[in-house]
């Protein structure tokens, strides 16, 4: 079930990015101007890659944040005596890749100003 639903959602990005960058036919043109509509202009462009950039290091820090816990109350589960040390372990990955991330929102936020 798991891979049918992959698929389906897979197809469904693709046709989102094809209808996003095809120019819209049925979009007005300006009166005088010349200038064909499109869907995306270049500053929009712009801004989608900064949002869509953003939402992918915030998922990327998010997910890396919780395996490192995950794995740090396994750890601490099978031996109770190094909890201490995992958590101390657990605590300074946590904060390197939390300033990682802040980092990398910043960059991809900039792109959009």
């Amino acid at each position: 079930m798991s891979k049918r639903f992959s698929k389906i959602a897979l197809g469904l990005m693709l046709a989102g990015l094809v209808l996003m960058f095809t120019p819209a036919a049925y979009a007005a043109d300006d009166a005088g101007s010349g200038e064909s509509a499109t869907f995306l202009t270049t500053d929009g462009a712009r801004k989608l890659g900064g949002a869509i950039g953003a939402g992918l290091v915030i998922m990327g820090g998010a997910a890396g944040i919780g395996r490192i816990g995950g794995s740090a109350v396994e750890a601490m589960a099978r031996q109770p005596e190094a909890a201490g040390q995992i958590s101390t372990a657990m605590i300074i990955t946590a904060a390197l890749i939390e300033g990682a991330t802040l980092f990398a929102v910043v960059v991809a936020l900039l792109a959009v100003l």
